[in-house]
């Protein structure tokens, strides 16, 4: 049995194309593997708490020297990395916000990349002292960008600050593997649009035969 750790970041409700799609992703994927357990968390709608200079003092703090108060303003932080911990895929809908990441989403990745609980960091590692603890995990993002363009090779590649911010913070959870299906045109409306939205539930199921066989 695998663990799924289901994400929706987009501040709309049932207008979001990104958590139709997701949903369509857990859906399929639950019909193809029943016994998965799934993690849902509603980033878009309960977002996580900024950090704040309390929140890195607490988070720095030696672990048997914090007070009551240090623990509970990381306990949040504690809870979701425990979910992702447990997580074999993580299933990721987002919408892309001025060409970047929803403020919940980058307030999750805040939120959970901490060192010495997702990450160490050495220097007599050189250039490179970070280093991720967690290993061996799946990435699948489920996107809706309002314009169009921004895969490689588009002609807004260089605008897509979303992706390729999710894929390095990603590398810090224990993800090695990611994938990804965006949806289109949302702004623009007509043919393109609804072709772009098929074309992106249709391509659920691909994935998921790909990944269920993949998954132990």
């Amino acid at each position: 049995m695998a663990t799924i750790l289901h994400l929706d970041a987009s501040v709309r409700g049932d207008r979001s194309l990104s958590r139709k799609l997701s949903q369509h992703f857990i859906r399929n994927w639950s019909e193809r593997r029943p016994n998965d357990k799934v993690i849902y968390r509603d980033l878009g709608r309960q977002p996580p708490g900024f950090v704040t200079e309390t929140w890195i003092g607490a988070v720095f703090a030696e672990p048997g020297k914090r007070t009551q108060a240090q623990k509970a303003e990381i306990r949040p932080s504690d809870v979701m990395i425990d979910e992702i911990d447990q997580a074999d895929m993580i299933v990721l809908g987002t919408p892309m916000y001025n060409y970047g990441m929803p403020a919940p989403l980058k307030a999750w990745f805040d939120q959970v990349i901490r060192i010495d609980k997702t990450f160490t960091f050495d220097l007599a590692r050189g250039d490179y002292p970070l280093e991720p603890i967690m290993k061996g995990k799946i990435l699948v993002t489920l996107i809706s960008h309002g314009e169009f363009g921004f895969a490689d090779g588009g002609v807004r590649q260089s605008m897509n600050h979303l992706l390729p911010h999710i894929k390095t913070c990603a590398r810090y959870l224990g993800v090695n593997e990611t994938h990804q299906i965006a949806i289109e045109y949302q702004e623009f409306g007509g043919e393109r649009h609804e072709q772009s939205v098929a074309r992106a539930h249709e391509a659920v199921g691909p994935l998921i035969e790909r990944l269920a066989c993949s998954i132990r």
